[in-house]
């Protein structure tokens, strides 16, 4: 079956809103194992939606469409789907009913033009919207299927793992499973190399993805069961980790402070923080993460000399002796931290993010990460500038990676 994603609404299209439901629907699909063929936005007018619609039905069997089925005169993908498909439009009393007592629980007068979410499309299916007043609705005509969702993310998602998926489990004969490896250290180019003819298997399929700092690496098999993709998967997975398996930190995870939390929650670990070009970045990241309570124990941002010294503890003579941007500093930063702290990991972090305040001997993009565990510190130096303009926050955000990823290395050796 070939499917294709349309997202109505003029927001989305401008730019207003971020469509994350092509995401979502996306890997919900492949799952399923229906063939994605197309994503398509269009705003909330009529004579456009007509021509994606009408084009839509005729080159793909399943069309999903999200959003415009609210009460107002610019909902129109309902009327619009259903008048492309010859379908009529009725009005259903057991909607009518859940739309009125919804406004009955929540103490509010129901304005009349919410019922014009009860007229659904005849002989078709409704799923019922247990956050919002929008129905869900399938409709089937000529082979052709089209499933319609409200646009709200909180209303679309449940709606979809709870019934729409069950329903659309009759068009499938093949499962789809993917699993993602998260990898840090390693440029999108190296990562290429290093796993070479792996990336040109026909199934499971390794696919690579660039994210901000990371590489993202997708292994996705298609077979009868999900039991056999999940063989072929891990098959592949272990290729994968042979070639590049030090710099993976986990799979299917969201982040490096995902990883990272979860360990030092699972082994009573506890962590402290002692940054400056960074501004606090690697703390908001750590608390993040539901959770981080029980193993972040301490942070300061100390930016000025005076600060470093007074507040968190480094010594006045190694500021001077070596400067602010060196590893004697960040290593004292780490340790001073860990005392402060009384935690298990210690992390220091001073750099110059620029675009200011670099000098031959120290460039912008120059920085130094130290981290101390037990009676042991020590720090790594990176050159994190790209010669870009405006690349500030980019230092900042790697800077962080960097220090998220060395705690998450030093954890681990330690309980190996």
């Amino acid at each position: 079956m070939n499917a294709e994603l349309i997202a109505v609404g003029t927001e989305i299209l401008l730019g207003d809103i971020l469509n994350t439901h092509a995401k979502f629907l996306s890997n919900e699909l492949a799952e399923l194992g229906i063939n994605l063929l197309y994503h398509t936005t269009v705003g909330d007018n009529k004579q456009r939606l007509q021509g994606i619609v009408a084009q839509a039905l005729q080159r793909s069997d399943l069309i999903v469409v999200t959003g415009g089925l609210g009460p107002t005169k610019d909902d129109l993908t309902k009327e619009t789907v259903c008048e492309q498909m010859g379908v009529p439009l009725v009005r259903d009393e057991q909607t009518v009913h859940r739309i009125k007592d919804y406004f009955q629980r929540l103490g509010k007068e129901m304005p009349e033009n919410n019922l014009k979410q009860a007229l659904l499309p005849e002989g078709g299916t409704v799923f019922q919207n247990q956050h919002g007043t929008a129905p869900g609705m399938a409709v089937q005509k000529n082979g052709k299927t089209a499933i319609l969702l409200p646009g709200p993310p909180h209303e679309l998602v449940p709606m979809f793992q709870e019934q729409v998926r069950p329903y659309l489990m009759q068009f499938t004969d093949s499962v789809i499973l993917s699993h993602s490896l998260r990898i840090f250290g390693l440029g999108e180019s190296r990562v290429d190399e290093l796993l070479d003819e792996l990336l040109d298997n026909q199934n499971p399929t390794v696919a690579l993805y660039a994210k901000r700092g990371e590489v993202l690496a997708r292994i996705t098999a298609k077979a009868e069961t999900k039991e056999k993709c999940e063989e072929m998967v891990s098959h592949m997975v272990e290729q994968v980790k042979q070639r590049v398996g030090e710099y993976v930190y986990g799979m299917d995870v969201s982040s490096l402070e995902e990883v990272l939390v979860k360990q030092l929650i699972q082994h009573n670990k506890s962590i402290a923080l002692a940054e400056s070009c960074t501004g606090g970045m690697v703390a908001e990241k750590i608390t993040s993460i539901p959770g981080s309570s029980q193993c972040f124990s301490y942070g300061i941002v100390s930016y000025a000399n005076r600060v470093k010294a007074e507040e968190l503890g480094v010594d006045p003579t190694t500021l001077k002796t070596y400067g602010a941007v060196s590893h004697q500093v960040a290593e004292q930063m780490a340790s001073c931290a860990k005392q402060r702290g009384q935690a298990d990991i210690g992390i220091g972090i001073t750099g110059i993010a620029g675009p200011d305040g670099g000098t031959a001997e120290k460039p912008v993009g120059l920085v130094y990460v130290g981290v101390a565990f037990h009676n042991q510190v020590r720090s790594i130096e990176l050159h994190l500038s790209r010669g870009l303009p405006d690349e500030r926050q980019d230092i900042r955000q790697r800077t962080a990676m960097h220090a998220l990823s060395l705690a998450l290395n030093v954890l681990n050796q330690e309980l190996i």
